[in-house]
């Protein structure tokens, strides 16, 4: 293997790691479906961490609105609601599920019970309501 080739595979490495980070330590994946069931039961909340311009677009129905950006930054929003639900599963979501594994992963380490259903899409295709 030729010097050329191993910086390539290492960068390739490293930028694989980059873009399954989130996913690989944002703690577990859930289905929409058990996302759902636990939600209706109590015992779960579900959070969605995109922006709000994102928001406008639609989100799902029973979700609270808390951005990445305040769980990274001052809490103005997350404090409260953290303190509220610690006793229930995190259940977060974003576009496309790299954001909500950043925001599992920060809540894993932080001692929450987290679960990542990666984006929005995969709840409103499951049929689940959508505001």
């Amino acid at each position: 293997m030729t010097i050329g080739q191993l910086l390539f595979y290492s960068v390739l490495a490293a930028i694989a790691f980059f873009m399954l980070r989130p996913l690989i330590f944002g703690g577990p994946r859930i289905t929409p479906a058990d996302a759902a069931a636990q939600i209706a039961a109590g015992t779960a909340v579900l959070i969605d961490v995109r922006n709000p311009g994102e928001w406008r677009s639609g989100a799902a129905a029973p979700a609270a609105l808390l951005t990445l950006g305040d769980l990274q930054g001052d809490r103005r929003e997350w404090k409260p609601y953290l303190e509220k639900n610690k006793d229930k599963l995190l259940i977060v979501y974003c576009a496309s599920g790299m954001r909500s594994g950043v925001a599992a992963g920060i809540l894993k380490k932080e001692g929450f019970r987290v679960a990542n259903l990666g984006g929005l899409g995969r709840w409103s295709q499951a049929g689940l309501p959508v505001k």
